[in-house]
């Protein structure tokens, strides 16, 4: 099985991608038309979400169509409903007798600090964004809900280093396929869990990268707007319970990666997808799942560009 190392390796999911270089924003849409089983955990405390009570285990719909991420802050949100239109016009979405309802859960990260506020990811974004969606490789970095991302706010905005877009995968001899992607929008600081080098986070004037804990020890935090988003899928069999496991363990890959994690300024958020065909203890693919959301973590670090004043991994350190 060819790989492109990101979440379209998974069976039945695709990603569309779409920007806006005016408002620094944009959307990264991750279709399964056909319906995909469909869990959410949110543990930070900021969150901005859509159709999240829907995926309580005790609720009755199970799959979902499609997800979006998206910056813009709560009017990101309106993103989905783009979404939810054109999967309507190709008849995908859950029967109600008297018409069919795309399921399209989201969340939204904190980006209207960049370029124009005024300019936000909308229904005519979500469309677009699904209109692209495709399987193969697509770009990382400075795209899609990545694209006016920024980590390492603990010593303010102006300190910030750029987050971006991330996605890894894996695949097992077993046939066993588990993906990520992320968008990276953190109050913290990237670290890499191989090495503890930090990647990208807080700088003082003379652009070294500081230590969050450390700096947040004698100085106080400045507050910020932030979130982590993101999916994790696997081609598994596995329940709404199941897949509802998997989301929260998946969020040891945020905590592994992003130091400090799940603060009040956050509204870190991940769902987690099962397309099936594969058996597959529900264990194994959480455990998977956390190491690689932690690889696409990375992945939107080391691939993130500068914009303006606010340097990359890239330009400090790649």
């Amino acid at each position: 099985m060819d790989s492109f190392n990101n979440i379209t390796d998974v069976p039945g999911i695709k990603v569309g991608n779409v920007e806006n270089l005016q408002g620094y924003t944009g959307c990264t849409v991750i279709m399964t038309e056909e319906g995909a089983v469909c869990g959410v955990d949110v543990r930070g405390s900021a969150p901005g979400t859509r159709e999240t009570d829907l995926l309580n285990p005790i609720n009755l719909v199970d799959k979902v169509h499609a997800i979006s991420l998206a910056g813009g802050s709560a009017y990101g949100l309106d993103a989905a409903s783009g979404v939810m239109q054109y999967l309507e016009e190709r008849g995908y979405g859950l029967g109600v007798g008297v018409g069919i309802v795309p399921i399209v859960p989201s969340a939204v990260l904190f980006d209207l600090t960049f370029g124009d506020p005024k300019v936000r990811p909308d229904r005519k974004m979500g469309y677009h964004a699904a209109m692209r969606a495709m399987k193969g490789p697509f770009p990382l970095g400075n795209v899609g809900a990545g694209c006016g991302a920024t980590v390492g706010k603990t010593a303010g905005y102006d300190r910030s280093m750029k987050g971006g877009l991330g996605s890894a995968s894996r695949i097992y001899p077993n046939g066993l396929v588990v993906g990520a992607i992320v968008a990276v929008n953190a109050l913290g600081e990237v670290r890499d869990p191989s090495t503890g080098q930090i990647l990208a986070g807080p700088r003082d004037a003379d652009n070294n990268i500081l230590n969050s804990l450390d700096f947040l020890t004698d100085h106080t935090l400045k507050k910020g707007t932030n979130t982590t988003i993101g999916v994790v899928a696997s081609n598994a069999y596995l329940t709404k319970v199941q897949v509802s496991k998997v989301a929260s363990m998946a969020h040891d890959g945020l905590a592994r990666t992003i130091y400090p994690i799940h603060t009040m300024f956050d509204g870190d958020t991940i769902f987690s997808l099962a397309t099936g065909g594969v058996e597959a203890p529900v264990d194994l693919v959480g455990a998977i799942s956390a190491e690689v959301m932690a690889d696409a973590v990375l992945a939107a670090i080391r691939s993130a560009k500068g914009i303006g004043e606010i340097p990359a991994y890239q330009d400090l350190q790649g």
